[in-house]
C-alpha cells in the first residue's frame, strides 16, 4: 500500500487555505488618511474597514460635482466597495463616525423638506383648483381655455427627498428615489447581506437589478418601461455603493456566474483583511477626535455645495476633471503592466475582468481624493495618481486572492459532499473514480471534478491509496482507494 496522506491522530477536518492578504496602503489615501487612522486607533478594527468606509462617503460626497478622465474616456467618480468580515469585527463602529456627518445633513434636509412640504400643499391646492376651473369651465372657447392653461404653468413640483441613502432597495424604489430625491446617491448597508438576499437580487430581479448597477456605474442614464406607469428615462444619475457582509455571504456573491459575467462583481473594490479580534486591548486605543472632527467639517462642507444640475429634470451636469500630463502618463504605465499580466498564464489571467477595470479604478479614485482636498480642483495631480495606484494595485491583489478563495471554497465543498457520500450512502469499503461519476454527488459526475475531489479527501486522511493492480470488488484496479470510517481505522 502507498504511504498514506493522513496523520496517526485519523482524518483531519476539511479546511479552506486562503493566503493572507498584503497590508491595506493607508499612507494612500491622502487626505482621507488621518481620519482613516482615527477611527482605526479608537477601535483597533482593521484599517481596511474604515478605509472602505472613508472612500464610500468621500465618493458619494463628489460625485455629483465631476466626472473624471481615463484612458478609456470621461467616468463618474462614483465607487463601489466590498467589505468582508465576520461579526465582531466592528463594522458598524467603524462606519458609524465616517458617516456622522451624513446623517446630520440627512437629518437637516429632511426638516427642511417638510416645512418646505406646508407650502407645496397650499400651493398645489390652489393650482388644482385654478386648473379644474379653466377645463370645467361651460361656454369657454378652446383656445381661451387652452391660453389660460399656459398661463397657469406646470404643477408645482413637490420638495425633493431629502435622502442621500438606502440600505436594501428594489431597482423601482431606487428608479422613484432618483426621479423625486437627489440625483446622487450611495447604497450603505453595514449588513450587506440584506441588500444581496434581499427581493432585489432574487432569482426574478437579479438580472435586471444586475444591469441597472452597472449602467449606474457607468455613468449611463437609468431606463424604466413598467405597464402601470408607462416609460422613464433619468439622466444623470450616479450611485455610490458601500456593502459590508460576512465571509458566508461573500463567498455566495462571488461564486456566482451571473455576478462575475455581467461585470457587476468586477466593478467592486473588494477587501477582506485579517481579523484583530482578541488583540484589541483597551489599553491601546488612540483616539483623535481632531481627525474625525476636520473629516466630518469637511464632509459637510461638500454636502452643503450646490451640486451643477438642471432645476427641471433634476439631471447632474457634472464638469470633467481632466488628468495632469505627469499624472496621465503613470496611469498609462499601470494600464500596461496589468494588461500584460492579464495574458494566458499571467498573474492576472483568473481575473481579467477585474483587472480590465484596474486602470479606471484608479482614475475614479484619484479623482475622489482630488476633490475631496478641493472641490474646485481643474485637475489630478501626480501625487494623488500616485496614491490612486497603489490603493487600486491593493485591490487587484485582494481580487485575485478571494477569486483564489472563493475557488478553493467551491472545491472544499464538493469535497465535503463526497466525504459526507461516501460515509452514510456508499456501502463499499472502497471507491474508483468511475464510481463518483456514476453515482456520487450530481456536481461530481465529471472525472475532473470527481479526481479532484477524491484528492482533496486523500491529502486530509478520508481515503487511503491502494497499489496499482490491487484488486478491488474481483478485478485489478488501477487507480482506488480505502475508505477511512473514522480516527485511522480503514475499513
Amino acid at each position: 500500500m502507498k504511504e498514506t496522506a493522513f496523520t496517526p491522530e485519523g482524518p483531519q477536518p476539511l479546511v479552506r487555505e486562503i493566503a493572507p492578504g498584503a497590508a491595506y496602503p493607508v499612507a494612500s489615501l491622502g487626505p482621507l488618511r488621518d481620519a482613516v487612522r482615527a477611527v482605526q486607533g479608537a477601535t483597533q478594527a482593521p484599517v481596511a474597514i474604515p478605509a472602505q468606509s472613508a472612500l464610500a462617503v468621500a465618493s458619494l460626497a463628489v460625485q455629483g460635482f465631476a466626472d473624471v478622465e481615463t484612458l478609456g474616456g470621461t467616468r463618474p467618480l462614483s465607487l463601489y466597495a466590498l467589505t468582508i468580515a465576520r461579526s465582531g469585527e466592528r463594522k458598524s463602529a467603524c462606519d458609524k463616525p465616517l458617516m456622522a456627518g451624513l446623517r446630520a445633513h440627512e437629518i437637516e434636509a429632511g426638516q427642511g423638506q417638510r416645512d418646505a412640504l406646508g407650502s407645496w400643499e397650499n400651493a398645489h391646492a390652489l393650482w388644482k383648483k385654478d386648473r379644474d376651473r379653466i377645463v370645467t369651465g361651460k361656454g369657454e372657447k378652446r383656445a381661451t381655455a387652452a391660453a389660460d392653461l399656459e398661463a397657469l404653468g406646470p404643477e408645482p413640483a413637490a420638495p425633493p427627498s431629502a435622502d442621500r441613502t438606502v440600505t436594501e432597495p428594489t431597482f423601482e424604489g431606487l428608479t422613484k428615489l432618483f426621479a423625486h430625491g437627489s440625483p446622487s446617491l450611495g447604497l450603505f448597508s453595514d449588513e450587506g447581506g440584506q441588500f444581496l438576499g434581499g427581493h432585489a437580487m432574487n432569482s426574478e430581479n437579479r438580472q435586471k437589478t444586475l444591469a441597472a448597477f452597472n449602467d449606474l456605474w457607468q455613468g449611463n442614464p437609468i431606463r424604466r418601461t413598467r405597464a402601470g406607469d408607462g416609460h422613464a428615462t433619468l439622466y444623470g444619475r450616479r450611485l455610490a455603493v458601500h456593502l459590508m457582509v460576512q465571509p458566508t455571504v461573500a463567498r455566495g456573491f462571488m461564486a456566482d456566474p451571473l455576478a462575475a459575467d455581467t461585470g457587476f462583481l468586477p466593478r467592486f473594490l473588494m477587501c477582506e483583511p485579517p481579523s484583530t479580534i482578541g488583540t484589541r486591548m483597551q489599553a491601546n486605543t488612540r483616539p483623535d477626535a481632531a481627525a474625525l472632527a476636520a473629516f466630518g467639517g469637511r464632509l459637510r462642507a461638500i454636502l452643503d455645495a450646490a451640486m451643477p444640475m438642471d432645476p427641471d429634470t433634476r439631471e447632474l451636469r457634472p464638469r470633467t476633471l481632466q488628468l495632469a500630463p505627469d499624472a496621465r502618463a503613470r496611469l498609462v504605465a499601470f494600464s500596461d503592466a496589468i494588461e500584460a499580466a492579464q495574458a494566458p498564464g499571467g498573474d492576472l489571467d483568473h481575473i481579467t475582468g477585474t483587472a480590465s477595470k484596474a486602470a479606471e479604478q484608479a482614475a475614479r479614485i484619484a479623482g475622489v481624493l482630488t476633490l475631496w482636498r478641493d472641490l474646485a480642483a481643474p485637475e489630478v495631480q501626480p501625487g494623488d495618481m500616485v496614491d490612486a495606484i497603489n490603493l487600486a494595485q491593493f485591490y487587484l491583489s485582494e481580487a485575485s486572492r478571494l477569486a483564489s478563495a472563493a475557488l478553493v471554497s467551491a472545491e472544499i465543498d464538493q469535497a465535503e459532499a463526497l466525504r459526507r457520500w461516501l460515509l452514510q450512502g456508499w456501502q463499499e469499503s472502497d471507491v474508483l473514480v468511475r464510481d463518483v461519476v456514476r453515482l456520487g454527488p450530481n456536481a461530481l459526475r465529471e472525472s475532473p471534478k470527481a479526481r479532484a475531489a477524491l484528492g482533496i479527501l486523500e491529502k486530509h486522511g478520508w481515503i487511503v491509496p491502494l497499489d496499482p493492480g490491487t484488486v478491488v470488488r474481483g478485478a485489478a484496479r488501477k487507480e482506488a482507494w480505502r475508505i477511512v470510517k473514522g480516527s485511522g481505522d480503514v475499513v
